[in-house]
This record gives C-alpha cells, sequence and structure tokens, in this order.
C-alpha cells in the first residue's frame, strides 16, 4: 500500500507528540522558545515545535485537518510538476509553512524568556488556506456538524486565531495560524496563478440558499 505524503507526514507528528507527551525532557528541547533560540543559536526549533502538541486533542484537530486539506495540495503539486517534484515541494511548502509562520512570533517574544508554544499551526493554516484558495466553496465541516464552504470558515477561523493570539492564554501559537494563512495562499498563487481567478469567480457565483 502506497502511503501519500500527507498521511507519512501525519504518521511521523503522531509519532513525535505521542513519545513528547510521556518524555518532559524531550519536549521542553522541542517547544519554541524565542528567547532561548536567541541566546544559544537553538534554530531547529522552529522546526521540532512542529512535530509536538499539547495534547491527544490538540494533535488531532491538527491532523484531522492537515488529512483533509494536504490531500488537495498534494495532488495540485503532483499534478503540475509530477510525483517526485511535487512530493519534494509539498514537503518544503509544509515545513516552510511552519518556520515562517513562526518568524513574526520569535520576532515578538525574543526577550521574553517565559514564552512558549508548540504545535503545528503554521504547516496547517497553511495548507487549509492553500486549498481554500483552489477549492473555495468546497464544505469544511466542524465535527461533522456544522458545515460552511471553506472561504467562509477560514475568514470566521481567522478572527478566532486573532484574538486568541492576543490573549495568549495557552501554549499553542494562535499567531502562526494568521502568518500561515497568509503563507499558504501566496504560495498557491504564485504555484498556480490561475486559481486566484478561480477563486474570485467562484466566490461571485456563491449563493447561501
Amino acid at each position: 500500500m502506497n502511503l501519500s505524503i500527507t498521511v507519512i507526514l501525519i504518521i511521523l507528528t503522531a509519532i513525535i507528540s505521542i513519545y513528547g507527551f510521556n518524555n518532559s525532557t524531550f519536549l521542553e528541547r522541542c517547544l519554541f522558545i524565542p528567547y532561548r533560540i536567541k541566546k544559544y543559536g537553538q534554530w531547529d526549533r522552529f522546526i521540532t515545535s512542529g512535530f509536538i502538541h499539547k495534547d491527544y486533542m490538540h494533535l488531532l484537530f491538527n491532523m484531522f485537518t492537515f488529512y483533509f486539506f494536504g490531500g488537495v495540495v498534494e495532488q495540485l503539486l503532483a499534478y503540475k510538476f509530477g510525483m517526485m517534484i511535487g512530493g519534494i515541494l509539498f514537503v518544503a511548502f509544509y515545513l516552510l509553512a511552519i518556520i515562517i509562520a513562526d518568524i513574526p512570533t520569535y520576532l515578538k517574544n525574543q526577550n521574553r524568556s517565559y514564552y512558549r508554544a508548540l504545535g503545528a499551526s503554521g504547516g496547517t493554516s497553511a495548507t487549509v488556506f492553500a486549498s481554500i484558495i483552489i477549492l473555495p466553496l468546497s464544505d469544511i465541516c466542524l465535527f461533522g456538524i456544522i458545515c460552511l464552504p471553506g472561504f467562509i470558515l477560514g475568514g470566521l477561523f481567522l478572527i478566532y486565531s486573532y484574538f486568541k493570539g492576543k490573549n495568549q492564554d495557552d501554549s499553542i501559537n494562535h499567531d502562526a495560524h494568521l502568518y500561515g494563512a497568509i503563507f499558504g495562499i501566496i504560495f498557491i498563487l504564485i504555484i498556480s496563478p490561475g486559481s486566484a481567478l478561480t477563486f474570485i469567480e467562484e466566490i461571485k457565483s456563491y449563493r447561501p440558499f
């Protein structure tokens, strides 16, 4: 059975996250801590923090979301560039999203020794919004109950992330959702400029009832 790159990334993330749940020393070393990155040059935290999660619910939410939307982006890249090059581009896209989405947080918190964050927020958000640009009217369902077109739910998600980022009342980097989304949109428009026109036309044709 051939596993998609999306599934391989999910399996890898789940293994690393679950190991972190049971090994606090490992978890601490992987956390996104801007102060330690600046002081000790631990730049690997930009990547490692994207493969650990706060708890099983956080892991499940991120990977469940990534599973459904990662396939759309992966398939587009494979269609345009072939399986091998497209696969490499997809992995690069995901890792770059994690890194780039954390840069504003790093600049904002590099002198705050207490700040910590974790999770694949940037990569997941970038994937979701890249997918929304490709298929803006495809329904996204929350827990199989509330279903809305991707472009509407995506907008609501960004508003939620903005206010959660302001509160900073948990260890999840909500700011990364916003910057990951921006990266995902820019990336897909560079790779597939025609997606912009298709997106606009589909939004114009949308009728809620």
